[in-house]
């Protein structure tokens, strides 16, 4: 929330700058596991693991274990690591110094040695799982390899309040793991699938752990949203205003299971902004918009659930046209909203002598999961599939996926 890409459009920007998490486009192919990174990883009967982007660029790093440890490459003896210290790690001629020890290698693989749920430390962080560090350009870059459940103890309480009822949290729990799993690969570039901002989903680590969280994910466990045989990109955003939103009213592209619904009430979490005339003509000037003084604002009446010209099925705004004394301009909701710094799309604008006032439902970009909303559907005896199939059009809650 709080609370949650890039796109192929220019509306895209904003989702990823809005809370919660993102609306992003299918992921590319998930990057070959090298020998050092397998070393890592599966145990029998694990989860499926996911390589989290923790840094990159960094001269050195400091590594401390919650219990034994070992670090080693794929050409060298492993180092072992004790509970008691912190490594500083850094590159130098070809190969990884681990303290006094010197490791020659591409890749450094560190990982618990024993069943501690102490974890690693990465620059004073814990994580569960293992550390990876690869020397990429200028500095090292450290990625956690982690199961993927492991990891959704960290996301669920970041993205939605733990004092919310269990449904809500499982819900909130399988389209996490439906997402995480469908974006494997989305940082190939980078070297790891997911980074741990809202570009991604929200993660830092075993310190944002909570208990009622960590129920709702172990209760699910194995349970991911399908459509067509695959895990979807099961978006969330923090309130629909009433209403959710179509795919291709905010990628331009349609997507089967992204379809809009309505919630109940209409009209939820209200908000006003007001700006001067002068500030939005700034505003536009700066982004190449120069329509010199604001004279008029062409948008039809808001009505939640209701398409206009100008909005979609849900009411939001599909184009918003503003005149001044040197031209027009038309932009499109999301952007309007990225460039205004709006809540949401699902508002009305109202022109003054000197501001403009902008009135508003909702907070995010109005895909998959509404969060309050699924909030509301718990506290009336919804369980979380109900929420679940809700929002998301003609999926499949598949429990037993591994």
């Amino acid at each position: 929330m709080r609370r949650f890409l890039s796109a192929l459009l220019a509306a895209a920007l904003v989702l990823s700058a809005a809370t919660p998490a993102m609306a992003r486009h299918h992921a590319p192919a998930a990057p070959k596991a090298d020998k050092a990174s397998a070393a890592a990883a599966q145990p029998a009967e694990q989860a499926p693991l996911l390589r989290i982007g923790l840094t990159s660029g960094q001269p050195s790093v400091t590594v401390a274990a919650g219990g034994r440890a070992e670090a080693r490459t794929e050409s060298a003896k492993p180092v072992a690591l004790t509970a008691t210290a912190s490594y500083e790690i850094r590159w130098q001629n070809g190969a990884f110094l681990v303290g006094r020890e010197k490791l020659r290698g591409e890749i450094l693989i560190i990982r618990p040695s024993d069943k501690s749920d102490g974890g690693l430390a990465l620059d004073g962080r814990r994580y569960r799982g293992a550390l990876e560090l690869r020397h990429r350009g200028a500095g090292l870059t450290a990625v956690n390899i982690v199961p993927v459940d492991d990891y959704l103890l960290s996301v669920v309480p970041e993205e939605m309040p733990t004092d919310w009822p269990a449904e809500a949290l499982k819900a909130q729990s399988v389209a996490a793991r439906s997402f995480a799993l469908k974006s494997r690969g989305r940082h190939a570039a980078e070297g790891y699938d997911l980074c741990t901002t809202t570009h991604c989903q929200l993660y830092k680590g075993i310190a944002s752990e909570k208990t009622v969280s960590t129920a709702a994910v172990r209760a699910t466990r194995g349970e991911v949203l399908t459509y067509g045989g695959q895990p979807i990109e099961a978006l969330f955003h923090t309130d629909s205003g009433g209403m959710t939103e179509s795919s291709e009213d905010v990628w331009g592209s349609h997507v089967p299971y992204l379809r809009a619904v309505r919630d109940t009430p209409l009209g939820t979490m209200p908000w006003t902004k007001t700006m001067s005339k002068a500030d939005l003509e700034q505003k536009l000037a700066a982004k190449g918009h120069a329509i010199g003084r604001l004279r008029a604002i062409e948008l039809s009446p808001l009505a939640v659930g209701r398409a206009a010209k100008d909005r979609t099925a849900s009411g939001r705004v599909k184009a918003m046209i503003v005149t001044g004394t040197k031209g027009s301009v038309t932009l499109s909701g999301n952007a309007w909203r990225s460039l205004l710094g709006l809540k949401s799309t699902l508002f009305s604008a109202k022109l003054t002598k000197d501001s403009v006032t902008f009135t508003g439902f909702g907070a995010g970009h109005g895909l998959g999961i509404s969060q309050w909303s699924a909030k509301r559907l718990a506290e009336t005896g919804k369980s979380y599939a109900d929420i679940l199939h809700h929002y998301y059009t003609g999926v499949t809650l598949q429990t037993d996926s591994y």
